[in-house]
This record gives C-alpha cells, sequence and structure tokens, in this order.
C-alpha cells in the first residue's frame, strides 16, 4: 500500500490505526519518491491477530512530496487493515538552545535530508561557523575502516561523516546523530552519556520521533566496540529514562 502525500516541506504528523487479522509484522516507511535515500521514517511494527493499533509519525520536516509505504514483511496480502489514516499540522517547536546551537542543529537537519544522494566532500554551514566532511568511510591514522557514522573533532566544529553508514539510515536518526556529535563539542565533553543527553533533548525539541532516538541508541550506538554489554545496556536505559521523562514534563 502506497499513498501519495504532497507535503510541501511542512512539518505534521501522521495518525494511523490498524486492524490486524492475523498476527503480523507490517513495515511503514515515509520517504521522497524522487531522491535515494531520503526515508524521513523507517520502522517495523508487530501487530497480533485481532488488535486495533493507533501509530503516530513525527515529521518536523519533509520534502516537497513524499510517499508512505505500508507493507507485510513477510509478504502476504490482506493480513491487516489500514482503518484510519489523518494527517495534524504540527505546532511550531519550543527549542531551549543557545542560538549557536540552534545554527548547528538547522545545518545538521539540513544536511541530513540530503545526505542519501550529496557527494562526498566539504560542507560549510551558511554563516561558516560547523564544518561537515562528508567521506566515503571514516578511518583511523593506519587507514582502517572505522564503523562509526560520525565524529567530532576536539577542538574545533568539524565533524567526519561515513557517506557508506549514513545513507543507510533514516533521516531522524542522522539528525540524531549529528546532534548528539555536535553536543561534545559545545559542552566540550568526551563523556557519551552527557553528549547523548543534551543531543536527545535537542533532538527531541525539534519534534523528532522518538522511536527513532531509541534505534539510535540501541542499533547505531551499540556498534562501537568499546560500549558493548554492561556498558551498553546502561546507555540505552539513560536514553529511554530520559525520553520518558522529557515526554511526561511535555
Amino acid at each position: 500500500m502506497i499513498i501519495p502525500i504532497a507535503a510541501n516541506k511542512e512539518s505534521f504528523t501522521i495518525g494511523l490505526r490498524f486492524l490486524a487479522k492475523r498476527k503480523l509484522s507490517i513495515g511503514i516507511w515515509v520517504y521522497d519518491p524522487y531522491r535515494p535515500y531520503t526515508h524521513y521514517f523507517r520502522r517495523k511494527v508487530q501487530l497480533s491477530k485481532g488488535q486495533n493499533r493507533k501509530i503516530e509519525i513525527c515529521l518536523p520536516v519533509s520534502a516537497e512530496y513524499l510517499e508512505l509505504k505500508i507493507y507485510d514483511k513477510q509478504g502476504g496480502i490482506g493480513g491487516f487493515k489500514l482503518t484510519d489514516f489523518k494527517i495534524t499540522k504540527m505546532p511550531p517547536p519550543v527549542i531551549w538552545a543557545s542560538p549557536q546551537q540552534q545554527r548547528f542543529m538547522d545545518f545538521a537537519i539540513d544536511f541530513a535530508q540530503k545526505a542519501g544522494y550529496l557527494p562526498t566532500g566539504f560542507y560549510d554551514s551558511p554563516t561558516q561557523e560547523f564544518l561537515f566532511q562528508y567521506l566515503p568511510a571514516i578511518t583511523d591514522t593506519s587507514g582502517k575502516e572505522l564503523i562509526t557514522p560520525a565524529r567530532i573533532h576536539r577542538k574545533m566544529p568539524r565533524v567526519q561523516i561515513s557517506k557508506q553508514i549514513f545513507r543507510t539510515l533514516s533521516i531522524p536518526v542522522r539528525v540524531f546523530i549529528l546532534s548528539h556529535e555536535g553536543c561534545h563539542w559545545f559542552l566540550n565533553v568526551r563523556s557519551e552519556k552527557k553528549a547523548d543527553l543534551c543531543g536527545i533533548r535537542h533532538y527531541l525539541d525539534y519534534g523528532f520521533p522518538k522511536i527513532e532516538a531509541v534505534y539510535a541508541a540501541t542499533k547505531i550506538f551499540g556498534r562501537y566496540p568499546d560500549l558493548v554489554g554492561a556498558k551498553q545496556i546502561q546507555r540505552t536505559k539513560d536514553i529511554i529514562a530520559f525520553i520518558d521523562q522529557y515526554t511526561t514534563e511535555r
């Protein structure tokens, strides 16, 4: 099932309701059909037989035109029914950040939307305060390829980004990662936890989906070889706890 949406680069929420005729797993994609690797939302949803479930998709940024794709991940037909589809305009975001941090986030969000098809190279922010170095892959000093999607210079606001990894990620996950890296520089800390919580706050303030932040924490940051086992579990718990607290306060 594909539903066309004239998004006009506006901010809105898509409300969906499903009735499952059997137990199944469905995929939900929101993407720009005219640009490769531009998923604004991409998730899997488990449904049990007879379940009536509501799903909300927050899109604080969008393209001129989007498509919503809903499908049975096992390839079956007729396993679910879409009983409601609604688009609601999102309210303007309330952002708790310095003007410089907001400029970084605006630059990061714009880059995240284009990263799926941009060539490698150097990209300056409009104010030339920040620099993104888009690389085929990130390597260490010996030339060995690293699995990190991005890293920031300790002494200047220059972020190295792996195109190989970045183009496979959804736009919200890209934003979350760049927000995290920016917080390392703004806070002048090496602590992953502090950068996580600072980055999540900025990410959520802009209205991006909470589930994508959890995905980034569990799947993307879990690739780091120095964050496995108990460390990664605790990091994920901290992120989820912050999201829950943020939601309660709002």
